[in-house]
């Protein structure tokens, strides 16, 4: 079900389409994911929802970034695709930066059903970008072959407790593709780290009163390598308190587990907000 959509304005994206008849989950990935990156989800949600998760521009085989890329301008695309599909009262989950993306987009659209971020649409902090910065390294090597490039991820998700399946192994797969002189990540890695600054420009004071629809706000304490979360219980507190329709949960997974590794208590707890 993946196919290529070009946009009412002009933009092609990658994106998989699974049917359901319960609503329209449009899911948005993170930094630098995939669609892929949301199978899981997928998997357990499809079938009683429709569920669309597309590469964001920048990333897999949707259109490359362009120079001013950032969470505002992919943002600008989420809107583009839903007018595109017309999507009515979609529901919009987002992961990492796909959270920052789906807020900013439900702040637009008075439309949006239900609000679902996994962790992410807070403030980010000193401590995430020392965590995500040095993880943007591999983007810029070129590996001799695909499996050069997998035993490197292999190994730093081990460290992250994310357990190495065939879903995980396809994921990392379409992340790269073969060049002349070797095997690189489809990203531009400035361009990714340049969408990743511009975290630091979303305001959940003036971002937050103007999303109306319901909103679950899902948080990961878990550590990064035994270090901190990626993002900060305290980073939330302006999200938690500008957002009137919201419930927040908390889980102890970190926040690479939360979308690596079957979550079935936390999509239980996704279709449970999204029935009541």
């Amino acid at each position: 079900m993946g196919k290529f959509i070009t946009t009412n304005k002009g933009r092609s994206f990658k994106v998989h389409d699974v049917p359901g008849d319960q609503g329209t989950i449009t899911a948005a990935h993170g930094l630098t994911g995939n669609h892929k990156q949301l199978t899981y989800f997928q998997n357990m949600l499809s079938g009683g929802y429709r569920f669309i998760s597309y590469d964001i521009r920048g990333r897999g085989d949707s259109d490359p970034a362009n120079e001013k890329t950032s969470i505002f301008t992919h943002a600008d695309d989420l809107v583009d695709l839903i007018d595109t599909l017309d999507i009515r009262r979609p529901i919009l989950m987002g992961y990492s930066m796909g959270a920052y993306i789906c807020a900013l987009v439900a702040r637009r659209l008075p439309e949006i059903q239900a609000l679902i971020l996994l962790d992410g649409a807070g403030e980010a902090d000193d401590t995430s970008r020392q965590l995500v910065l040095p993880s943007l390294k591999r983007l810029t090597k070129v590996y001799p072959s695909q499996e050069a490039y997998l035993d490197e991820v292999k190994s730093l998700y081990k460290n992250l407790n994310v357990q190495w399946k065939d879903t995980l192994e396809n994921t990392v797969k379409y992340d790269i593709k073969q060049t002349e002189n070797g095997w690189k990540h489809k990203s531009n890695p400035q361009l990714i780290e340049q969408d990743f600054e511009s975290f630091y420009n979303f305001d959940p004071e003036i971002i937050g009163p103007d999303i109306t629809c319901k909103t679950m706000l899902l948080i990961a304490t878990g550590k990064i390598a035994g270090k901190s979360p990626l993002f900060q219980k305290s980073g939330y507190r302006k999200t938690q308190e500008s957002i009137n329709n919201l419930v927040t949960k908390y889980t102890s997974v970190n926040h690479y587990e939360l979308v690596f590794n079957k979550q079935p208590k936390i999509v239980r707890e996704i279709e449970e907000f999204l029935t009541t």
